[in-house]
């Protein structure tokens, strides 16, 4: 619980300094520079095999290519959205996703806390979204949503490389190093040129270096606590975060309105019934 709630503090605190930049679709491929740079010092230490099975290495790619897409998708949404709206939407989205996946898939039990879970979770998604959000909201949330997806993928494949034995500094170096060339490659499309790209990267160079290592943190924190529960269990505690982002989005001046905070006390509900310890 102590690996999760603090990965979760982490991960909204990363989040938060990424919406502050000018331009967080550029700035996240700083941040993950910096996390991959973090990543491969953690795992200087590492012991044994790496990666003992193809499957384990298959597993490990999987999550590299989801999680640029997660970097991709979150970018955008924060950057149409506010943080608190497309951070709920991301990950009580993510959470409708990985509960069938992990029962179906993963083996984990389905239990009447569950989906009573997973209900509150869709009301609460419903509710603050009941109205169509206009113009760039609107598309900061169908970008959350897409988010969601490859949050659940990422989440269930980091899931099954732990599984065949893949240590958590190998998963995290290889996945994000994966990652890290994908995003470069499709900011530089959007871009004039490598100059235009790396300038934007640069602009608050120390606002990337902290938002690099708080997401290591995260993510390392993320892991470690996988090895041990499960990923609806795990997933669905690290979405406490929900809280941790609209506080500091409040503390970033931001406003939602009654229907939305709401909306987003169902979803951590939900995300509390979903994680509750099975008898």
């Amino acid at each position: 619980m102590v690996l999760v709630l603090s990965s979760a503090f982490f991960h909204a605190l990363w989040n938060a300094l990424l919406k502050r930049h000018e331009d967080p679709e550029s700035a996240v491929v700083g941040v993950i520079a910096v996390t991959v740079g973090c990543g491969g010092l953690w795992a200087l230490g590492l012991e044994g095999t790496a990666f003992p099975t193809p499957w384990a290495l298959l597993w490990s790619l999987v999550a590299g290519v989801l999680e640029s897409g997660y970097l991709v998708t979150l970018a955008r949404s924060l950057r149409r959205a506010p943080l608190g709206l497309a951070y709920t939407v991301a990950r009580g989205g993510a959470l409708l996703l990985v509960w069938p996946a992990s029962v179906l898939w993963l083996g984990e039990r389905l239990t009447p806390a569950s989906v009573a879970g997973a209900a509150a979770v869709a009301l609460g998604m419903a509710g603050m979204n009941l109205e169509r959000p206009r113009g760039t909201v609107g598309e900061g949330v169908l970008w959350a949503l897409a988010s969601a997806a490859c949050i659940a993928g990422f989440n269930l494949s980091y899931k099954r490389a732990l599984g065949e034995g893949v240590p958590p500094p190998a998963l995290f170096t290889l996945s994000l190093g994966v990652a890290l060339p994908l995003l470069v490659l499709q900011r530089r499309r959007e871009e004039a040129g490598w100059g235009a790209l790396f300038r934007k990267v640069m602009t608050r160079p120390l606002l990337l270096v902290t938002a690099g290592v708080l997401c290591t943190l995260s993510f390392s924190l993320l892991l470690m606590a996988l090895v041990h529960g499960g990923t609806g269990a795990v997933l669905t505690l690290r979405n406490t975060s929900i809280a941790f982002a609209l506080g500091l989005g409040a503390l970033q001046g931001e406003r939602m309105g009654r229907r939305q905070l709401v909306g987003a006390g169902l979803v951590m509900l939900g995300a509390v019934l979903l994680g509750w310890p099975r008898p």
